[in-house]
């Protein structure tokens, strides 16, 4: 059964009289600056360098702004919340210099501690408070009372007061209004990763491709097949998270229904599932993590050509077509950094 923690449960004592370094000003670095100032917390921010979009927004929103290597030696907690590929150099350059008896290291995915990329020292705690929602939405979920749920971990507990910590940032960021979950940093990363490749971002990307291709190959026109391979499955996705799986079956018409009963078996086979079983295996052998960090020491030429070719498929340029159609559909920012 999992252990659940709530507001009740958390104290924000246990940041008393200490300072946070927010390393990142992204989705998530300026959701949980902005909650943690708020709930009464010292933040500071470092960002990549004066003048970068990340410093520039920082300001504007009233924070102090430093690089890493000066924001670590004034603060005692440090949020990693740099991309994964970067957190390793940042660490050793900017913070393992500074880092002082019993200070906080604070990771929101548990990627660099599971594959051994940051080894931190004895004398600090290692935690994880993993928000689960997009930066934006931490952020605004706060602003109405409400709260976003986290997962929480221990990997070091040098101070005896990790637990306490987590719980306290939990609560300054305002995830224990819903609950925050205790996990491992194994569970959260492995987990996580396989969530993202089989069916979050991987897995659902690469059906709506074929789903589309497939129809435009058969000579339907593609703003027809946007709407049914696209479009339509925020639809169905927001009943799944109102109500679960059998709630969207019901919602939906019976033909629909019999179709995903009868169907979706055809689709989602057994094959399917081996291959699942390989991803799983493949991340929990190291073998994605060796082969992402690979590809980031020799520039992302892959990475770069998969990008590229993906942007320039046929239902990125309907797509576009197709919501600007749509008044209520608003165009989030690629920047994260407002208030």
């Amino acid at each position: 059964m999992a252990e659940i923690c709530y507001d009740k449960d958390a104290d924000l004592a246990f940041l008393k009289n200490r300072k946070i370094a927010m390393i990142g000003y992204g989705s998530q670095g300026h959701a949980q600056a902005q909650n943690l100032r708020d709930s009464g917390i010292q933040v500071i921010i470092a960002a990549s360098k004066p003048g970068s979009a990340s410093w520039e927004n920082a300001k504007k929103a009233g924070f102090e702004v430093m690089t890493a290597a000066d924001a670590a030696k004034k603060a005692d907690v440090y949020f990693m919340l740099a991309p994964d590929e970067k957190q390793k150099t940042i660490f050793e350059r900017d913070i393992l210099p500074a880092a002082k008896e019993k200070s906080v290291l604070v990771f929101a995915h548990g990627f660099n501690i599971r594959f051994f990329r940051v080894v931190p020292p004895a004398f600090m705690d290692v935690i994880l408070v993993a928000p689960k929602a997009p930066g934006h939405t931490l952020r605004s979920m706060f602003k109405e009372g409400k709260g976003v749920p986290s997962l929480l971990a221990v990997h070091q507990d040098a101070s005896g007061q990790a637990r306490n910590i987590a719980l306290a940032i939990a609560k300054g960021i305002g995830s224990t209004r819903a609950g925050a979950l205790w996990t491992t940093f194994t569970e959260e990363c492995e987990s996580d990763l396989f969530g993202e490749q089989v069916i979050l971002c991987g897995g659902v990307s690469h059906l709506i491709h074929a789903a589309f291709e497939t129809l435009v190959e058969a000579g339907y026109q593609p703003e027809v097949a946007y709407f049914e391979a696209c479009h339509e499955l925020k639809l169905i996705v927001d009943m799944i998270q109102e109500g679960g799986i059998s709630w969207m079956r019901y919602s939906c018409s019976d033909t629909a229904e019999f179709g995903d009963y009868s169907r979706g078996p055809r689709i989602i086979t057994d094959e399917t599932k081996a291959e699942m079983k390989k991803i799983l295996n493949e991340i929990q052998t190291g073998q994605f993590a060796r082969e992402w960090m690979l590809e980031n020491e020799v520039g992302r030429p892959v990475f770069n050509s998969m990008r590229a070719r993906h942007k320039a498929h046929q239902i990125e340029t309907v797509g576009e077509s197709v919501r600007s159609m749509m008044s209520w559909i608003r165009r989030r920012r690629t920047e994260t950094g407002e208030d």
